[in-house]
C-alpha cells in the first residue's frame, strides 16, 4: 500500500511540475541571434516544425547571405514584394553595400524608410516578431534581425456596438484590432499627454495589452498600482479583457463588476478625461476602464447628449429598474406567503383567486417561471440570429399563456416575471445586470423562510458587501458612501455640463479642474435703465 501511495504521489508531483515554457521559444530563452547564418535558420525551424504556413526564403543582401522569414497567414502578400523583395533588390544593385551591427540602421533608413519596424537582438524576440505577423530579415554575421511589419489587417469593420445601443451620439464601437481602438479613441481625445504603453501577457497566446491614460490628470499612485498588478499576471491563455479583469480587481468573489467594460470609445473617451486608466487587449472588442465605482453602471453617454432634465429623468429611471428587477419577486412571495395584510382587500382576493387551483407555492411557483425565462434569455442569445429572437419571444408568449392555461402559475405571476425581466434589461452594462439576476434568486430563497424581514436582511447583507469593496483602493460607493457633497453634480443628477467643473475627487487627479471660467451661456439680464 505504501508502494502504491509514493507511485500516486509521484505522478502528481511530475504532472504539477509540467507547465508551459516561461517564452514562445523553447531552446533560445535569452540567448542572441548567432552570426552563423545556418544556426538561426536551424533554429527557426526547429521552433516552427513544419507549420504550412511558416516561410524561410534565402536572399542576397549586398555582399552576404541571408534569409527571410515570416508566417504567410499573418501578412500583407500585396505588401511584401513592394516593402521587402523590391527594396532587398535595390541594396544587391549597389556594390557598397556592407550590412554590419553598426550600419543597419543607416541601411534601413535609406531602403525601408516609412515602415514600421523593430530590431531583434534575441533569439526568442525574433520569434515573437514573426509570431506577431513581421517579417524578419537575418543577415549572415549580423546579430541584430531587422523585422518589418506588413501585417494583414483585414479583420471585421467599425460598426455600432451591440451591447450599448443609442439614439443619439456616436455609432462607431471598438473592433478586435488593437491599432483601430486606439485610432478610435485618439480621434476624439486629440492630446499630446495620453499615453498608451504596451504589456505582453499570456505564456502561450502572447496578448499585446494597451494600458492607456492621460499624463498630467491621472493619479500616479493608482497608475503604478494598475502596473504592477499587470506585471504580476502569470496566465497561460489571455483571449478577452474579461481574462485580464479575474487577474487585477480588488476583490474576485463578488457578484458586482469591480471593472468598467465598453464598446463605446465616446465612453471610453469620457473616463480618459476624468481621470481613469483603460486596458485595450488585442482580439476583444470590450476595453476596460479602472478604478470603477457603483454608480458608474447606472451611467450612458446618451445622457450628455441630450437636454439636461431628460437625461436625468432616464438615470433616475435605471434606478428604479434596478430595485424593481432586484426585489420585486422577492416582495411578491414575501406577500402572498406571510404578510396579506400589506394588500388592500380587492387586490388580496384577486390574487388569491387567481391562485387557486395553482398546486405550487408561490416560491416554487416564481422559480419555474424565473428559470425558464432565463432558459429562453440563454437559448435566443445561443440561437443563430434568424430564429433566435423569434424563438425567445414566441417561446415566452407560448410557455405563459400555456402555464396559466395547464394552472400551474397564476396571471398575475406572469406579469411579475414579465416586468422583472423588463427592468433588468434597462442597465447600459451588460455585466452589471448579471449581478441582479444573480442577486433576485437569493432574495426570493430568503423572502420564502423569513418573509419581509428575509428581504430586508438580504438588502442590508448586500450593502454591507458593497461598502467592504473596493476598485484600486477605492470604495465602491463612493461618492455616497463615504458621502462626497462636492461629487454629486453628475450622480443621481445630470446637471448641466457647463455646471460640471470639477473631476471627481475621490480620484485625486493631479489636475482636478477641467474648466474654471465655464458659466451659464443664457443672455444676461438687461439693466433697469435699458428696460427705460
Amino acid at each position: 500500500m505504501d508502494n502504491m501511495n509514493s507511485f500516486f504521489k509521484r505522478r502528481k508531483n511530475k504532472q504539477r511540475d509540467k507547465t508551459t515554457s516561461d517564452e514562445i521559444v523553447s531552446d533560445g530563452d535569452k540567448k542572441k541571434i548567432s552570426t552563423d547564418l545556418d544556426e538561426n535558420k536551424k533554429f527557426l525551424q526547429n521552433e516552427f516544425g513544419q507549420s504550412l504556413d511558416f516561410k524561410l526564403e534565402d536572399v542576397t543582401v549586398g555582399n552576404k547571405k541571408g534569409f527571410v522569414c515570416y508566417l504567410d497567414t499573418m501578412i500583407a502578400k500585396n505588401k511584401l514584394t513592394e516593402q521587402v523583395y523590391q527594396p532587398i533588390e535595390e541594396m544587391n544593385n549597389d556594390e557598397n553595400i556592407n550590412l554590419t551591427n553598426d550600419t543597419i540602421e543607416k541601411y534601413r533608413k535609406d531602403f525601408f524608410p516609412g515602415i514600421t519596424f523593430h530590431y531583434s537582438k534575441e533569439k526568442n524576440e525574433l520569434v515573437w516578431s514573426i509570431l506577431s505577423g513581421y517579417t524578419a530579415l537575418v543577415i549572415d554575421g549580423v546579430t541584430t534581425s531587422l523585422a518589418l511589419e506588413v501585417i494583414n489587417e483585414d479583420r471585421r469593420a467599425i460598426e455600432e456596438p451591440s451591447t450599448q445601443t443609442i439614439i443619439r451620439g456616436p455609432k462607431e464601437g471598438f473592433t478586435e484590432l488593437l491599432n483601430t481602438n486606439i485610432s478610435l479613441i485618439r480621434r476624439r481625445l486629440k492630446n499630446q499627454n495620453l499615453r498608451f504603453e504596451n504589456f505582453v501577457i499570456g505564456k502561450d497566446t502572447r496578448t499585446s495589452v494597451a494600458l492607456g491614460y492621460v499624463d498630467g490628470i491621472i493619479n500616479k499612485d493608482i497608475l503604478s498600482e494598475l502596473k504592477n498588478r499587470l506585471n504580476k499576471i502569470d496566465a497561460s491563455l489571455i483571449l478577452d479583457s474579461g481574462n485580464i479583469e479575474e487577474y487585477i480587481v480588488d476583490k474576485t468573489y463578488t457578484p458586482f463588476p469591480l471593472t468598467y467594460s465598453t464598446e463605446r470609445p465616446d465612453a471610453i473617451t469620457s473616463q480618459l478625461v476624468e481621470g481613469k486608466a483603460i486596458l485595450i487587449v488585442d482580439g476583444s472588442p470590450f476595453v476596460l476602464s479602472v478604478p470603477t465605482v457603483f454608480t458608474d453602471f447606472f451611467q450612458a453617454s446618451e445622457d450628455h447628449y441630450m437636454p439636461f432634465f431628460m437625461g436625468t429623468f432616464l438615470r433616475m429611471l435605471r434606478y428604479i429598474s434596478f430595485m424593481v428587477a432586484l426585489v420585486l419577486p422577492s416582495l411578491y412571495v414575501a406577500i402572498t406567503t406571510f404578510h396579506h395584510e400589506l394588500l388592500p382587500t380587492e387586490l388580496l382576493i384577486s390574487v388569491q383567486a387567481q391562485r387557486e387551483g395553482v398546486p405550487f407555492p408561490a416560491v416554487v411557483e416564481i422559480f419555474m417561471m424565473e428559470l425558464t425565462f432565463e432558459v429562453l434569455r440563454e437559448a435566443g442569445i445561443r440561437m443563430p440570429r434568424a430564429v433566435g429572437q423569434t424563438v425567445s419571444i414566441v417561446g415566452a408568449l407560448v410557455l405563459g399563456q400555456a402555464a396559466v392555461e395547464a394552472g400551474l402559475v397564476s396571471n398575475v405571476l406572469v406579469i411579475i416575471v414579465a416586468f422583472t425581466a423588463i427592468a433588468s434589461f434597462v442597465s447600459p452594462v451588460f455585466n452589471f445586470s448579471i449581478a441582479t439576476r444573480l442577486l433576485r434568486f437569493v432574495l426570493i430563497l430568503l423572502a420564502a423562510f423569513l418573509g419581509l424581514y428575509g428581504v430586508l436582511l438580504g438588502l442590508v447583507l448586500m450593502v454591507i458587501h458593497l461598502t467592504s469593496l473596493r476598485s484600486f483602493g477605492i470604495p465602491y460607493l463612493t461618492p455616497v458612501a463615504p458621502l462626497l457633497v462636492e461629487d454629486q453634480m453628475d450622480v443621481f443628477l445630470r446637471l448641466p455640463i457647463w455646471a460640471n467643473k470639477r473631476r471627481p475627487t475621490y480620484l485625486k487627479q493631479e489636475a482636478p479642474v477641467k474648466k474654471k471660467n465655464s458659466t451659464n451661456p443664457s443672455p444676461p439680464k438687461p439693466n433697469k435703465g435699458d428696460e427705460k
